[in-house]
């Protein structure tokens, strides 16, 4: 029989997945965040952008029952869980909708668009929505 070599260090991609749609109305969103807790269940680098519309995804206090469609904003808190630390919102996309952070469900890192152009260039992977 034979024996098995001994593989090298497992190879590690930095994931990016920036949200950019309202929570309802299309399956984007949380088939995004599905993804995200899946890709973070392989010990992958994960982070999470939210700007745009995507902000609302983050919102406290979601109400969805008068569209007929499931409130999946608490998920966002097994993104603890699964050890995602890198969650940045868009500080102009928070603004114009007259949000902070203190009106999200998770603890976010808030940077402006020009912070987020960085962190994208150095993805591996960059997954939109």
């Amino acid at each position: 029989m034979e024996e098995w070599e001994e593989e090298g260090p497992e190879i590690v991609k930095k994931f990016l997945y920036v949200n950019r749609r309202a929570p309802y109305g299309t399956i984007y969103a949380l088939e995004c965040l599905e993804v995200a807790l899946i890709t973070a269940a392989f010990d992958q680098e994960e982070s999470l952008i939210f700007m745009d519309d995507g902000v609302f995804q983050l919102k406290k206090n979601q109400d969805s029952s008068d569209i007929g469609m499931k409130n999946f904003s608490k998920t966002y808190r097994a993104l603890d869980d699964y050890d995602v630390e890198r969650i940045y919102v868009e500080k102009e996309s928070l603004e114009a909708r007259g949000l902070t952070a203190d009106d999200l469900i998770i603890p976010v890192e808030v940077l402006s668009s020009e912070e987020l152009r960085e962190i994208i260039d150095k993805q591996d992977v960059v997954i939109s929505s």
